[in-house]
């Protein structure tokens, strides 16, 4: 796989294992590989979740939600709006 560079100018590999992505305390289901995309961020990056109630979320600061795991609470980071693949996506 080829090198991909963040915002802090660190590399890394882009890693797209298909499956399901799911919270690291409860193993509820969170985001499928299907919505995941490259992003300049090491983080992993989706467009949405997998069940309306994968995730709740609340405004930190603007345009950033606060997410957090939709059974168990875990944080999980943010979801930015309007930073999505796509005009108008939010990326989480």
């Amino acid at each position: 796989a080829s090198l991909c560079k963040n915002f802090t100018g660190t590399f890394f590999h882009p890693v797209f294992p298909a499956g399901m992505y799911v919270c690291s305390k409860c193993g509820f289901e969170l985001f499928s590989s299907k919505s995941k995309y490259a992003h300049s961020s090491p983080w992993p990056a989706f467009t949405e979740t997998i069940h309306d109630d994968s995730i709740t979320k609340y405004l930190e600061r603007p345009n950033a939600f606060k997410v957090l795991c939709g059974k168990c609470g875990n944080g999980l980071g943010h979801e930015f709006i309007n930073d999505g693949p796509k005009k108008g996506q939010s990326r989480f």
